[in-house]
């Protein structure tokens, strides 16, 4: 462990082995820092933050401040961060609310570039990247290996799902699917997320199968709970089928981001040689 002398680590504060703590950081007294993490310079953790062993965190983050939340009353609340994640410069993820259960989660070996911001109370999953000023406000779930493009926001209580997409300028205002691409100035749902798919593994079986029954829930006659009820015998024909109807049927503050008109299946990242796990500002 290293702490440079122009650093200041309150009294109660831990530091993990082989943690080097930058010039000019500010640690509160109730971090928690795992072994092997690097602060590079100012940066300021307050509340009862955890960080993950492994993790860079660079210049002018701020993880732990208050919730931007008018129920806040100065309560000590949590923001648990999990192992491997690199934090870019100006990130900000705030603490929770007690009225939200009192903690916000993020997982491991997530990508956050500069100026993105999880708000109070989120769950992040794990392997997400969030590109330049990606935003989440308060409640929302970001489920693993999701990408955020750049300047992108999600409205509050919104669920993003596993393996989805949100292309670069969007604001999510639904939910968007598992493995959904979504886009547009108010996202709408434009396909499949197909290059994330495919780096996951996807077969082109499991590919023309999932795609099959997207076509038939989104696009197909009739309105979309007929559809939805129809759709429910291929629930066992693919897992990713049953975690897109898993998702659909859970409880949910927002309503359902949906196509805004039947187009073609667009291809994720892939089809603009775009490729989302890229790690460079989007």
């Amino acid at each position: 462990m290293t702490i440079d002398p122009t650093a200041r680590v309150e009294d109660g504060a831990v530091i993990g082995e082989d943690t080097s703590v930058g010039p000019y950081c500010i640690i509160g007294r109730n971090v928690i820092i795992g072994a092997s993490c690097k602060l590079i310079a100012q940066v300021h953790i307050t509340a009862q933050t955890t960080i993950g062993a492994g993790c860079t965190i660079y210049p002018f983050v701020s993880l732990g401040t208050p919730p931007q939340s008018l129920s806040y009353k100065g309560e000590l609340t949590r923001l648990e961060i999990g192992a491997g994640c690199t934090i870019r410069e100006s990130v900000t993820m705030n603490a929770g609310t007690v009225a939200g259960g009192g903690v916000t989660r993020v997982g491991d070996r997530g990508y956050f570039m500069n100026r993105s911001h999880v708000g109070h109370d989120c769950k992040v999953g794990n392997d997400v990247i969030f590109a330049t000023s990606a935003t989440v406000g308060g409640h929302c779930e970001v489920g693993d290996f999701a990408f955020l493009g750049r300047l992108t926001a999600a409205h509050q209580f919104v669920r993003i799902g596993a393996q989805a997409m949100i292309e670069a300028t969007s604001c999510a205002r639904a939910d968007v699917i598992p493995f959904g691409l979504a886009t547009g100035q108010s996202a709408s749902l434009a396909g499949l997320n197909i290059g994330e798919m495919k780096r996951r593994k996807f077969t082109s079986e499991r590919l023309t199968l999932v795609q099959a029954f997207y076509q038939e829930l989104f696009h197909g006659p009739g309105i979309f709970a007929e559809r939805l009820n129809q759709s429910r015998h291929q629930l066992d024909a693919d897992p990713a089928i049953a975690e897109i109807l898993a998702f659909i049927d859970a409880d949910r503050h927002r309503s359902l981001c949906q196509p805004t008109k039947p187009t073609a299946l667009k291809v994720g990242g892939s089809a603009r040689g775009l490729n989302p796990r890229i790690r460079t500002a989007q």
